[in-house]
């Protein structure tokens, strides 16, 4: 038994831990200050000034022009498409022209309705809070539309 080591008395083994406690209880602490210090506002500016500069780059303006894109969409038919052309001024759809491109006489006869009402819908309105789901009786075609919008807003933000 004289090979064998004897464990530290329970006292000092509290002794150990307890310095070894502190220690991680305070990088911790310093790590959790260090990031809310990185998060925090930079002296001599507020938080309504940090806020604008995120609105300012996530609601950048699309650049004011004529923008076109076909959009398609399923239907009974098969698939169909649209033709859209966007006007924006100031992020404002200004005119829009929109080509259906339907084979089947009942195809035809919606797109033709959705033509017939989509400007009603959209002049006027911002390009982003453009609803449209149903233009005079049609629904299909407001998928292709929306497909198109999605891509004139890429060009437009480019």
């Amino acid at each position: 038994m004289m090979g064998m080591p004897f464990p530290p008395p329970r006292n000092e083994t509290i002794v150990l831990q307890l310095p070894l406690k502190i220690a991680l209880s305070a990088a911790a602490a310093l790590t959790l200050a260090g990031s809310l210090a990185a998060c925090s506002t930079p002296t001599g500016t507020t938080d309504d000034t940090a806020a604008g500069a995120e609105d300012t780059a996530s609601d950048a303006p699309y650049t004011d022009g004529t923008y076109s894109a076909t959009g398609s969409y399923d239907s009974p038919n098969g698939t169909e498409s649209l033709d859209v052309t966007l006007t924006l001024e100031g992020d404002i759809v200004t005119d829009v022209e929109v080509v259906g491109n339907g084979d089947n006489p009942d195809s035809k006869r919606y797109q033709a309705e959705f033509i017939g009402g989509i400007a009603d819908v959209v002049v006027g309105k911002d390009i982003d809070e453009l609803t449209v789901d149903r233009v005079a009786g049609s629904s299909l075609s407001s998928t292709g539309f929306k497909a198109a919008v999605a891509d004139i807003k890429t060009q437009a933000a480019a």
